[in-house]
């Protein structure tokens, strides 16, 4: 509940006010350097071996199924005790085999023809942010909703369609970074400063539920 009603307030306000997002399509690292040091905190995305973030390297596959699972804690999941699946381009082997596997089980991402998942192939905005969504929850808007949410958005018309209710939902929730225009870029590579961004975003907002008391129990009946 509290959930819906925050996102019926953020829609409201949308409507009424442009949104004002700090651009990070292509990140620097003095406008990344918060997120990435709240996403390096949570443990949530780590460092190449020099040390250094690397902020405007590319996602792929792999590295988005090794975030969503630490990010969502998807390992915790019951999906997870369902047989493995046999994917051809990912053997026991690969670094991120428990990973992918888990993402699968639990349906956050799916594979191609053939049961391939191609670790390595390098992730769009638009399809990172309908994996994020898609572990997040996809608010069930309808389209004439989706399309408000989106309407500010001058390159609303490049998201695919299959992406559009997953994006409407980040979008929502004040994760996605634009730039100065409020273009989403959903075509673009999803870079890890990008990534970074979204993670940030979501961790703050489980700071700002955190502080919010839950209601009393209810007193037991005589």
């Amino acid at each position: 509940m509290r959930r819906f009603l925050s996102v019926l307030t953020l829609v409201t306000l949308m409507q009424s006010f442009p949104i004002v997002v700090s651009a990070q399509v292509q990140p620097q690292a003095k406008q990344s350097s918060d997120p990435i040091q709240m996403v390096l905190a949570a443990n949530w995305m780590t460092n190449y071996p020099d040390n250094k973030f690397y902020p405007e390297r590319i996602i792929s596959r792999a590295d988005l199924a090794s975030i969503m699972v630490k990010a969502f804690r998807l390992d915790k999941r019951q999906a997870t005790s369902k047989e493995n699946f046999v994917v051809p381009d990912v053997p026991p082997s690969h670094p991120a085999y428990k990973d992918i596997q888990t993402v699968l089980k639990t349906d956050i991402m799916r594979g191609y023809r053939g049961n391939l998942f191609f670790p390595n192939q390098r992730v769009t905005r638009a399809e990172a942010l309908a994996i994020f969504a898609q572990a997040y929850g996809v608010f069930q808007f309808p389209d004439e909703t989706v399309n408000e949410i989106l309407a500010p958005h001058p390159d609303a018309a490049s998201i695919p369609p299959w992406a559009r209710k997953a994006i409407a939902t980040v979008v929502a929730e004040a994760f996605v970074n634009t730039d100065t225009q409020g273009n989403i870029y959903p075509l673009k590579p999803m870079t890890r400063g990008d990534m970074a961004y979204v993670l940030s975003k979501y961790l703050q907002r489980q700071g700002q539920d955190a502080e919010i008391p839950d209601a009393p129990p209810a007193p037991p009946q005589p």
